[in-house]
């Protein structure tokens, strides 16, 4: 009786959707990652700090691409699907969030469109605030973003309201509930991943 063949872990990469050091988000994201883990996904979670870039515009594309738009791009292309906690501004999603997936969505040196990285692939999102709704108006916003650009966005999400009593430091979420609920995001997206491969 021959072996199984091996099956490759799915890969995520994850990010939030702040700069600010103190970011509620930039504290629940490695929540996701760990779900995500647990379920047998590898996870690679970045700092969009490290990736600066301007808003996007037609005369710097057209003048040379940002060399981490092309990183980004790169980062894209290796990943099975994407984990993001974003914060909520004005009733939606940031323009930090915006603008890293409009850059990552710019044509690939080798003419491609860049959506073609994000065709088909996984994402799960997660959002937290202060406030009582806990971001959940931006969660709508970035989902709708999210499948315009090819990404099947799992249902499973969570918006983590009163952020400031319950995520006391990075990867701490004190709040029981809500910690097995982002968990349960994260191994819905390598759920839906290993499904889609055994399909393929």
């Amino acid at each position: 009786m021959s072996a199984s063949p091996t099956v490759s872990p799915p890969r995520l990469l994850a990010f939030a959707g702040s700069l600010r050091s103190g970011s509620y988000n930039r504290r629940l994201i490695p929540v996701l990652a760990e779900g995500a883990r647990a379920a047998g996904a590898e996870v690679e979670l970045i700092e969009l700090r490290d990736y600066a870039l301007p808003v996007y515009d037609g005369d710097i594309e057209a003048e040379a691409m940002p060399q981490n738009a092309r990183r980004l791009q790169e980062l894209m292309a290796r990943h099975d699907g994407l984990l993001i906690s974003t914060p909520e501004y004005n009733g939606s999603m940031p323009a930090l969030v915006k603008n890293t997936l409009d850059w990552i969505s710019r044509p690939l040196p080798d003419g491609r469109s860049g959506t073609t990285l994000f065709a088909d692939k996984v994402a799960g999102i997660v959002s937290a605030s202060p406030g009582p709704l806990g971001g959940l108006r931006s969660l709508l916003v970035l989902r709708d973003a999210l499948a315009k650009l090819g990404l099947i966005v799992v249902p499973q999400q969570v918006a983590v309201g009163q952020a400031g009593d319950k995520l006391h430091d990075y990867g701490e979420l004190s709040d029981e509930r809500q910690r097995e609920a982002v968990h349960r995001v994260g191994a819905a997206v390598v759920r839906h991943l290993r499904v889609q491969g055994a399909a393929a």
